[in-house]
């Protein structure tokens, strides 16, 4: 396999050989919008301005900029590349379900064999106990199919990982090696048909049989029944089991238990039944399914017993003594497929802008500014407005993804492992994947619709993914619910600085926004601003490109959010419970909203802390760019909130736009750099829009309409004549 940078010499990028009116390229200082900050009509800029900001315009290094996206194990990402770009990994499209479920299990077989899912095992027993770049390898998988991306983390990222984590040494000796070489397939059996997000509640029950030693697990309705698992409608012989641990008649809540589920020949094993899930929107090469338990039982030792035990009396114990501080300790250590789908996601935006960036700069339509030659696409401002955004988020997701893959290596090496560690890492996974995976499917479809007919042929890629990414919204908590886990933990760090403060002080510090910073950035940061007066008018718009003024503003609602809310929920904790629920639901909706603005700056900070280590001056100017979209875009989408709330008056925020508009038309002319800089070639792809060939059927075209020009035989239009 080859370790170095992702070749991009197989792209066609024509920024630089576009008319000049379309391709502005202009230094920050140059004249280029076409309208002026407070809107008003700008002068034209004269031919030679045109020229020397052209020549004067920054460069993207693309080599260097893809080795910076690459992240902290670029390494191990250009390794794992290799290996999707293989065509024995990669989806056939068109192919059955029963004919996709058996090539994905195969595909499986074929990492084992290269040894390529086993980084962040024990090394004792061959693994690397590499937790990030393990990762970051597994998140590539996605190239190749995003089916055998989830079955790959079904079967190690979550059924090996469960009894990693949640067992101890005897379970580790015993379950991981046949789980590791993949003898022994396995779902992840926490999910019911009646509970999903609401792990704690569900029906499925193991009671401890003091006479037997052993558990009896029992789905006691239907709805208790696990349900969506991966590997569990055909390839599972075995699962972790989620169930209420119940011995001498106390339930000592949710735990986890090593069940075995088929025989040699395939068949359920006595008391254990199931069902297929059939066919899904998408991710067709897995076997989800059902299953359900009748007086099933499993020896004592088969409880994941890192976090509770029972003795052979049935006496219960525990190092953790809160049993709620118990059971989200135990799902907290299966956080990694939350870091994965956010990783993943962001890949599939890659993807997708790639195929339709990429088409768009070769695409030509509608002979708008010549009287020969059609336009490209993608110098229409429409379709700038449509797709360079989005590139703008997606490099804040890479930046935040890889600064996220570092605290979760962090955590889970052991080099930072405290409470707080561990609680920090989980609300920014509960931030990021919700972020991350509506953007995919936001990016996939907007690609789709900006590529035309084009973009609905399977063999293009969009729509499949499109299909396949659908689902990662659900996956690992649904994202609404996740967000709301992030409130929460806002509101409780916002609590403990005014814990014992009376209402007068509460109101005094939302109505001025001193300085006293509550909201202490739960894991990436800290914050220390001093927020400004943000309504004034007198800014002029070259403020807007200031870190510091988007960086207040971008802070000042979170925590104005935040602040709002706690106020209001504030004397809730007073009111009987059946009020108090109310009182939080009639706020659940702007809880959601502060903890997703929350999200947004994460990534971005970390976009901003990027910058830093940039270190070509061509490529930091445009990053720069780009990180100003990305930041005065999120102002733009809450412009509302920010008149509403005086932040902005009439006049700044119809400078936010206009700036918007100036910083696309910039960027126009990297766009083709920009994309490249992913690093996916050809064989990652695999979508012909986005192969050249749609440049040589241009060309052709083209061609053909200049040598009927210069040979007087072209037909005359009706309206010259005319």
């Amino acid at each position: 396999m080859v370790d170095t940078a992702p070749s991009t010499s197989s792209k066609t990028s024509e920024s630089a050989t576009q008319p000049a009116a379309h391709t502005p390229g202009t230094v920050d200082s140059a004249p280029t919008p076409t309208r002026s900050a407070a809107g008003t009509p700008a002068p034209a800029p004269s031919p030679a301005t045109v020229a020397a900001a052209q020549a004067a315009a920054p460069k993207v290094d693309v080599a260097a900029l893809s080795r910076q996206l690459l992240g902290t194990w670029a390494d191990l990402r250009l390794v794992a590349r290799e290996r999707a770009a293989h065509p024995d990994l990669q989806r056939i499209e068109g192919q059955s379900m029963e004919e996709h479920r058996e090539r994905v299990l195969q595909q499986l077989k074929i990492l084992v064999e290269h040894g390529a899912v086993h980084r962040a095992f024990p090394t004792s027993l061959g693994g690397h106990d590499d937790h990030g770049g393990n990762i970051a390898a597994f998140e590539e998988l996605v190239l190749a199919d995003p089916s055998l991306q989830i079955k790959s983390g079904v079967q190690w990222g979550l059924f090996g990982a469960a009894v990693l984590h949640l067992g101890t040494e005897y379970h580790h000796q015993t379950f991981l090696p046949d789980i590791m070489t993949l003898e022994v397939p396995g779902a992840f059996a926490m999910t019911e048909t009646g509970h999903g997000s609401d792990v704690a509640a569900i029906g499925t029950t193991a009671t401890y049989d003091e006479v037997t030693q052993e558990f009896v697990i029992n789905t006691p309705f239907r709805g208790a029944w696990k349900d969506y698992l991966g590997n569990a409608a055909l390839h599972g012989t075995a699962a972790v089991v989620f169930a209420q641990l119940i011995t001498k008649g106390v339930n000592h809540g949710v735990h986890a238990f090593y069940v075995p589920l088929r025989d040699a020949d395939g068949g359920f094993l006595p008391g254990i039944g199931g069902e297929d899930d059939g066919l899904k929107g998408g991710l067709n090469g897995i076997d989800n399914g059902r299953l359900h338990f009748s007086d099933v039982r499993v020896p004592r030792v088969n409880l994941l017993n890192r976090y509770g035990d029972v003795g052979e009396d049935g006496t219960y114990s525990s190092p953790i003594a809160s049993s709620g501080r118990r059971f989200f300790t135990m799902l907290g250590t299966l956080v990694q497929g939350r870091v994965s789908l956010d990783g993943a996601a962001t890949s599939a935006a890659a993807m997708a802008l790639t195929i339709a960036i990429t088409y768009g700069n070769q695409r030509r339509q509608f002979t708008a500014g010549s009287d020969t030659d059609e336009e490209v696409l993608l110098d229409y401002q429409r379709h700038q407005r449509r797709l360079i955004p989005k590139l703008a988020t997606t490099y804040a997701q890479i930046f935040a993804h890889d600064e996220f893959l570092v605290k979760f290596d962090e955590v889970f090496s052991g080099k930072a492992d405290t409470d707080d560690d561990r609680q920090d890492l989980e609300t920014i996974a509960a931030a990021l994947k919700p972020l991350s995976t509506w953007h995919a499917l936001e990016t996939l479809q907007e690609a789709r619709e900006a590529s035309g007919g084009a973009g609905f042929l399977a063999e293009n890629r969009i729509v499949g993914l499109r299909q396949d990414l659908d689902v990662y919204v659900t996956f690992e908590g649904d994202n609404n619910v996740l967000l709301q886990l992030v409130a929460k933990r806002l509101l409780t760090d916002y609590s403990k600085q005014f814990a014992n403060a009376d209402a007068g002080v509460m109101a005094r510090y939302v109505v001025q926004q001193t300085a006293d910073r509550a909201y202490h950035g739960t894991g990436l940061r800290r914050l220390a601003q001093t927020i400004a007066d943000f309504g004034s008018t007198a800014r002029s718009v070259a403020e807007l490109r200031d870190t510091n003024t988007q960086r207040e503003l971008l802070t000042d609602r979170v925590e104005a959010m935040i602040g709002d809310i706690a106020g209001r929920l504030r004397e809730a904790r007073k009111l009987p419970k059946s009020d108090a629920a109310a009182v939080f639901n009639r706020n659940q909706n702007e809880l959601i909203e502060a903890a997703r603005a929350h999200a947004e700056l994460l990534q971005w900070e970390a976009f901003t802390r990027a910058l830093e280590h940039t270190t070509d001056a061509g490529t930091k100017q445009v990053l720069t760019w780009v990180r100003d979209l990305f930041g005065l875009g999120l102002m733009e989408k809450h412009l509302a909130w920010y008149l509403i709330n005086g932040r902005l008056s009439p006049q700044r925020a119809q400078a936010v736009t206009a700036y918007i508009d100036r910083l696309i038309e910039r960027l126009r002319p990297h766009a083709q750099d920009l994309v490249d800089a992913f690093g996916y070639r050809p064989e990652h792809l695999r979508a012909k829009i986005a192969s050249g060939a749609e440049q040589e059927r241009q060309d052709e075209a083209r061609a053909y309409y200049a040598a009927q020009r210069a040979a007087g035989t072209l037909p005359v239009p009706e309206k010259s004549k005319k």
